[in-house]
């Protein structure tokens, strides 16, 4: 099985697709999605009740993932189980043969009405970090065993000062790489990864950034405005709002960003949201050319969008 740990430990420029599991989705329809985006990229991750979304418990998923052959890429967080239960999911995810995690603090969102249980945070991040690098250090050389760590990031221009002290601390607890939250600046993502450069910080973990082919002005506006830590420019939201196809718009757009952050020094890799329709993130592949012709065969970019 092709496994996302191994692609970023062989530093070929690695490529995931994140599940999107909407509304009442059925589990047939969730595996679909991720049946239909494996062969073309090196995991498929499954997050975590995010925006306080419930969803399918990520251990589940993941166990699901792997009866299918599709290596899964795990996140757990801080907010929503103590360190009793995140120890309990750990080894569980060990023993199933799981080999990456991205493990987060957890975000609260604004609006506290839209909250359906208190959050705990029982351990911090860089505590979960190290209690699942511990796990791995307790079964060396098991296949399956041992756990390639995320972490997330966000974006952002530094100041002169800033030493990503808060990378360098999970960096030390474990982690091995990072991954951005969305991110459709590429100059200002570029200014970020020289600073990550110039620290030596990348000697230490790898930067995965994660994009999304946007469907058109709507989910364009939502990720500007509401979506915590995403960065994006005006001028793709005037791209779409103009275009006579958006959908097959933010195609292209994420397929000329996926090949020009690809080009930046220290990035090792990018995430696709699948924002429920995985065809445009196959398509954005395609259309990149970043994946082997091998694996990128089937429908062109105009069958797969109609």
């Amino acid at each position: 099985m092709r496994t996302f740990a191994r692609a970023l430990a062989s530093n070929s420029f690695t490529v995931t697709a994140e599940l999107s599991p909407l509304g009442n989705m059925r589990v047939g329809e969730i595996l679909q999605q991720a049946k239909e985006m494996a062969p073309f990229v090196d995991g498929v991750q499954v997050t975590e009740n995010p925006q306080h979304r419930m969803q399918m418990s990520p251990l589940a998923m993941a166990t699901l993932l792997l009866r299918e052959g599709i290596d899964p890429v795990t996140h757990l967080n801080c907010r929503d189980r103590n360190r009793r239960a995140l120890q309990s999911d750990l080894a569980g995810l060990r023993d199933l043969g799981v080999s990456s995690l991205i493990l987060n603090r957890g975000n609260l969102l604004q609006n506290p009405g839209v909250l359906t249980g208190k959050p705990v945070y029982d351990i911090n991040c860089r505590e979960l970090i190290a209690m699942a690098a511990q796990m791995s250090e307790k079964q060396p050389g098991e296949p399956g065993q041992e756990f390639m760590i995320g972490t997330s990031a966000i974006v952002f221009r530094p100041n002169a000062g800033w030493k990503a002290e808060l990378y360098q601390t999970r960096a030390k607890a474990g982690a091995r790489f990072l991954q951005t939250q969305p991110c459709f600046s590429v100059p200002m993502l570029s200014h970020f990864m020289q600073r990550l450069v110039g620290l030596r910080a990348t000697w230490k973990f790898a930067v995965v950034v994660t994009l999304a082919p946007l469907p058109g002005l709507e989910a364009a506006r939502w990720q500007f405005e509401d979506a915590q830590g995403t960065v994006i420019p005006k001028t793709i939201i005037n791209e779409l709002a103009t275009a006579p196809d958006p959908v097959k718009t933010g195609i292209e757009i994420c397929a000329r960003q996926m090949q020009e952050i690809a080009a930046i020094p220290g990035v090792s890799g990018v995430n696709l949201l699948t924002l429920g329709n995985p065809s445009a993130v196959i398509a954005a592949i395609e259309a990149s050319g970043l994946r082997p012709a091998a694996l990128v065969k089937g429908a062109g970019m105009d069958q797969i969008i109609r």
